[in-house]
């Protein structure tokens, strides 16, 4: 049976209430490839059989499994370069200064999806910050989605994922190859740890981070779901952190808990102090 407008309907409000992922009407198309290996898998005709089930509440499980389905999963290693340079040449000197004495530093890599995100931080300090060597660090991957997160744990990536963004240096470098794909070395491993974690609930026990990278998703959120984030992520942010955000979005529009900071080619935010 062809999926209806109400089928896409129910859908798109299953996706935003259990990830506060919006897909524009316009988007409808997405659900037919995405959830296919769902329909499959669920023993359903087709989508509108899979819906059919879904609006039965039985079995719950499955409201998750679309939602996680439906999340915007893009990535790559070193992807939209000029942050990772404002982290090089500005952010980190700074935090190095400033944790000098506990030799501490912790940074979130948020909607993380399948790793690339952390782990080309881990291999930015391994390669430009030798001094860091010994100093206790610690980058936490979390996603919406528990396959992306375990792809991520894997830490082992497909030829075309390594040739995205990541320079042959640095893949003969930090990675081990094993037949068709690249293994990231244990040292850069032992620096990334991943874990489930919705953005739109309470999060997990998390400690307090220097960095927070939480790029390329809010553009997806509703107004007051962004404003919420904002809030849980200032709480988790050391004061003199830094929020890194995609460039095509801004902090400005839904908190007021955050200040820009511009450099060449970036712009951060840092945590507004009293809040």
């Amino acid at each position: 049976m062809v999926s209806s407008d109400s089928d896409y309907a129910y859908l798109r409000d299953l996706v935003l209430s259990q990830s506060a992922n919006l897909i524009d009407p316009s988007r409808n198309t997405l659900f037919e490839t995405r959830l296919n290996s769902l329909v499959r898998g669920a023993g359903a005709a087709d989508l509108h059989g899979l819906v059919s089930m879904l609006r039965t509440d039985e079995p719950a499980q499955l409201h998750r499994a679309v939602a996680e389905a439906m999340t915007i999963n893009e990535t790559s290693f070193f992807r939209d370069i000029k942050p990772f340079d404002g982290l090089r040449t500005d952010v980190i000197p700074r935090l190095i200064e400033s944790n000098r004495m506990r030799r501490k530093l912790r940074i979130w890599s948020a909607a993380s999806s399948t790793g690339q995100e952390a782990y080309s931080v881990a291999m930015m300090i391994a390669e430009d910050f030798p001094e860091l060597a010994n100093w206790d660090i610690k980058i936490i991957g979390t996603d919406i989605s528990r396959q992306v997160v375990d792809y991520a744990r894997r830490g082992r990536y497909r030829r075309i994922e390594v040739n995205r963004g990541l320079r042959a240096r640095l893949l003969v470098k930090y990675f081990q190859r094993d037949e068709e794909e690249w293994e990231i070395s244990p040292r850069i491993r032992a620096m990334c740890e991943f874990q489930v974690a919705n953005l739109c609930a309470p999060l997990p026990p998390l400690p307090i981070f220097d960095i927070v990278l939480l790029r390329n998703v809010l553009l997806y959120f509703p107004q007051q779901d962004r404003s919420l984030v904002f809030s849980d992520v200032y709480r988790q942010m050391s004061r003199n952190g830094t929020l890194v955000l995609g460039n095509a979005e801004q902090a400005e529009d839904s908190t007021n808990l955050f200040q820009p900071e511009f450099g060449p080619g970036w712009f951060f935010y840092r945590p507004v102090p009293g809040n």
